[in-house]
């Protein structure tokens, strides 16, 4: 028998959407999730379409550090098919976590890192992880002290988009040093949720003229649910397409500076 899927932030919209069809396929999902109240709901939900679905519900807040490490700890002796590093944060303003890092990047990046660092020992052969990434991640660049940003370098948008390519950039060195897994990034477009609420005085003005010509949940989980399916690697998976990764992002010595300085950061081996 194959092992569980993981899906963190598996309530909001793309992760529930994703849920819901692995479960319609039968598969065994774990529903990571920050609100539990929440999660139990869209477990319902999609219980009373299919009863035989196998979906459980365990609490993961990723901006902290010792809720992943508790999170993964959990998974003592299971085995792990797929990982989905869905859930992600877009931040109004400068705020450090409990670990003294800045929250954006924390959520977006550190903890999915991390999660997956302390789950490797647990996946199967050939285990798919795959990533979600942001068509904003063309517009920035990460300068030395992307990482760990200093308030006047932090932007809502722009380090949204540094934490995106952050993880990029670090999944890209990971699957090279270890090509048995089957990494992958799902790029959903803009998608109709709560991300795209940027908590200013125009998000009415947005609502009504923006909102409607955004993507279902469900046509932005189509990228993610390919990639979970595909055998391939080091693959860029957009709308319907399952494309080679974009040259502009491969970059071997910057991803491996990345990710030597977040295991350090993190104070975890590899």
């Amino acid at each position: 028998m194959p092992g569980r899927t993981i899906i963190t932030g598996a309530s909001g919209s793309i992760g529930a959407a994703v849920t819901r069809a692995l479960a319609e396929r039968g598969e065994a999902v774990v529903m990571a999730c920050r609100n539990p109240e929440k999660a139990r709901s869209v477990r319902e939900r999609i219980l009373a379409e299919f009863p035989a679905a196998d979906l459980e519900i365990r609490p993961l807040d990723l901006s902290s550090l010792d809720s992943v490490r508790s999170f993964a700890a959990s998974f003592d002796g299971e085995r792990i098919s797929s990982l989905f590093n869905n859930a992600g944060a877009i931040n109004r303003g400068y705020a450090l976590t409990g670990d003294g890092l800045e929250k954006t990047f924390a959520v977006n990046y550190f903890s999915p890192v991390l999660l997956t660092l302390l789950l490797l020992s647990r996946m199967d052969p050939d285990a798919r992880i795959v990533n979600m990434v942001s068509l904003t991640c063309r517009f920035v660049s990460l300068t030395g002290s992307a990482l760990r940003p200093a308030p006047e370098e932090f932007s809502q948008l722009g380090t949204y988009a540094r934490s995106k390519l952050a993880l990029l950039h670090f999944f890209l060195e990971l699957a090279r040093r270890r090509p048995d897994l089957r990494i992958n990034v799902a790029d959903p477009g803009i998608v109709n949720s709560n991300m795209i609420s940027m908590g200013r005085w125009f998000d009415p003005l947005a609502d009504l003229l923006f909102r409607p010509f955004c993507k279902s949940p469900e046509m932005g989980a189509v990228p993610a649910l390919a990639a979970l399916s595909s055998a391939g690697r080091n693959r860029y998976f957009v709308g319907k397409r399952c494309l080679e990764m974009p040259r502009r992002y491969v970059d071997p010595e910057k991803g491996r500076q990345l990710f030597e300085e977040t295991l350090r950061i993190l104070q975890q081996p590899f």
